[in-house]
């Protein structure tokens, strides 16, 4: 059988997954309406792509491997390993925004490698669809990004995936994918199924399996592979070991199936090797040619894990000690490579792409049970050639005409240089802005705010930079409760005309948690607890109403975001806490003078 093996690549929110789930419905390969590609919880309930993912359908006798990738610029690390093992990408890009951060960023590693991709334009019944123009905006941006003739003769096709539907010509609808299998059967080659020489692989992604340990994700490049045969597992940094396969997979729908051989040109899933990394050479042969090896994007972004010291420390959790904390990251270690850790005695330095990286890692973590404090994000600094640089990030903002000159100021105060500035459809406005990440950090908050809701903004990292200097970011200061107790409805009553509140009546403070931000700049010590005096006095405006504002919750990336240098974040399995990293004001006032 014939082998193709492609990767579906595209922004978040145009339609990957949905039109993986299609095909996949299509082709008999899942049944009814469950089985999609977002199988994690977290996927689902946000509506994103997380973790790069296989399947496979057979089409007119031939073998289909279709690797789903994630959309968004944090996991950007997934999906430039993917592109190494495939022989074609299908480029999906929303008809109405057109191409968008993470569409330039996978499209250019795609034609870097050269492969040839196929374009489909999703979502072409939006009413304020333009496929037209957007079809002369992914041309613009096939020549933009240095593609050559053969790349820019690329095959175009219409499509609703939510519907299940695609034609290659706009202004007919069709009546199912196929326009979309035939396309692949035609532009993509077939993989090489050279079964006759010595076995090479690839592993491209890792995977964890309680019962058989590490899984490698791999290509085979050449040969056949069985189990129980021994291998040598070689690098370009000079490891050579030896292993012995115990089981092989290979992907049927979303399904693992275990076969006994695999040969060249499928995608399979390989156990039994436990040192196994990312662009490792598997092969039979100590004296076979290494291939190349896979780069992986390096980490913007650092902060530190510790146990949770809290006077709520282990309340909820049922995972609370250093040792607990240790072995979990260390399994994390084993499948999330865009991640770095440092391991110290009492706490651990994690390294991440950026916020959401992070913030989808504790979120697991505290799913499982797992209680932990973590410090402010910091951008990772470093010297290159003696020149002192920091990560940079190519910013596109949509937003209402109205609030472009709030954002642009914004913008500005955190070192942020406009590059392109254009009329977008419907009032809207489409700004290009190269910023510090470190400037970017805290900043979706705001930004949801100042546009009410109604701009989108999503980046995409550039490479490190000379460092630019110092940002003031914080206008507010933080709300210390200075007691412990339950927080009453009359004390917070007074308490929002000051700022915002993080914690609605009835919440359990403690004290150095902080229950909100002030306005004014300055740290500001309160007590949520006070209840109304009880006199028989009685004085105009005693018994007005108490009208809260409701509390503006945190999540994890919200903490993240706000967090002032001397806070951490405190998780666990049912709360998101803000704390001081000094409870007591003499022992904060001590640190403030040390400082």
């Amino acid at each position: 059988m014939e082998i193709r093996n492609i990767a579906i690549i595209a922004h978040v929110d145009h339609g990957k997954t949905t039109l993986t789930d299609a095909l996949m419905r299509q082709t008999g390969m899942v049944t009814g309406e469950g089985g999609s590609m977002d199988s994690n919880q977290l996927e689902q309930e946000r509506g994103i792509t997380i973790y790069a993912k296989n399947a496979s359908l057979n089409y007119k006798g031939t073998k289909i491997n279709i690797v789903d990738t994630p959309g968004h610029a944090d996991f950007g690390s997934e999906v430039e390993r993917v592109l190494r093992s495939i022989d074609s990408v299908v480029l999906v890009v929303d008809a109405q925004e057109g191409p968008m951060p993470q569409t330039r960023f996978v499209l250019k590693k795609s034609l870097e490698l050269g492969l040839k991709p196929i374009v489909v334009l999703n979502k072409i019944d939006k009413p304020a669809a333009r496929p037209d123009e957007v079809s002369e905006m992914v041309y613009e941006l096939f020549l933009d990004l240095g593609a050559n003739d053969e790349q820019l003769d690329f095959p175009v096709v219409y499509a609703i995936a939510r519907e299940g539907v695609a034609s290659t010509t706009l202004g007919e609808k069709g009546t199912n994918l196929d326009p979309i299998l035939d396309t692949i059967l035609s532009h993509v080659p077939a993989a090489p199924s050279d079964t006759e020489v010595s076995l090479v692989a690839q592993p491209f992604n890792l995977g964890y399996d309680n019962f058989v340990g590490r899984l490698a994700v791999a290509r085979v490049y050449k040969g056949t592979l069985s189990v129980n045969d021994s291998v040598v597992i070689r690098n370009v940094e000079g490891k050579n070991e030896t292993g012995r396969v115990v089981k092989l997979f290979t992907f049927s729908g979303q399904d693992r199936v275990e076969a006994t051989t695999v040969t060249a040109g499928d995608i399979v899933m390989i156990a039994g090797l436990p040192t196994i990394e990312i662009g490792d050479t598997i092969s039979k042969a100590a004296d076979e040619e290494l291939l190349p090896a896979i780069a992986i994007d390096e980490p913007t972004i650092s902060l530190n894990f510790f146990v949770n010291d809290s006077p709520f420390a282990g309340r909820e959790g049922k995972f609370v000690t250093n040792k607990q904390i240790r072995e979990r990251l260390e399994k994390e270690l084993e499948v999330n490579v865009g991640l770095k850790i440092e391991f110290g005695d009492a706490s651990y330095k994690v390294f991440g792409r950026g916020e959401l990286h992070v913030a989808i890692l504790l979120e697991n973590m505290r799913r499982e049970g797992y209680e932990v404090q973590v410090s402010q994000p910091q951008v990772i600094i470093k010297e290159i050639d003696g020149v002192k640089v920091e990560p940079y990030e190519e910013v596109t903002i949509e937003c209402p005409q109205e609030v472009t000159g709030t954002v642009i100021e914004k913008m500005g105060k955190r070192k942020g240089i406009m590059t392109d500035m254009r009329e977008g459809s419907g009032g809207y406005t489409r700004m290009l802005i190269e910023v510090p990440t470190r400037g970017l950090l805290g900043y979706r908050g705001e930004f949801t705010i100042d546009t009410r809701g109604e701009g989108t903004l999503y980046t995409r990292v550039l490479g490190f930079r000379p460092y630019a200097g110092e940002i003031k970011k914080r206008d507010t200061g933080s709300m210390i409760s200075m007691i412990s107790g339950k927080a009453l409805a009359f004390a917070l009553d007074n308490l929002q005309n000051r700022g915002v509140l993080y914690i609605a009546p009835g919440i359990e403070v403690y004290e150095g948690m902080v229950v909100g931000n002030v306005t004014k700049g300055s740290d500001m010590s309160v007590n949520p607890v006070k209840g109304k005096q009880l006199t028989n006095m009685r004085s105009s405006g005693t018994d007005e109403a108490v009208k809260l504002v409701p509390a503006w919750e945190l999540s994890i990336e919200r903490g993240l975001e706000t967090m002032a240098e001397d806070e951490y974040l405190e998780v666990t399995p049912q709360s998101v806490r803000l704390r001081k990293q000094f409870l007591k004001e003499s022992d904060r006032t001590k640190a403030g003078r040390k400082k």
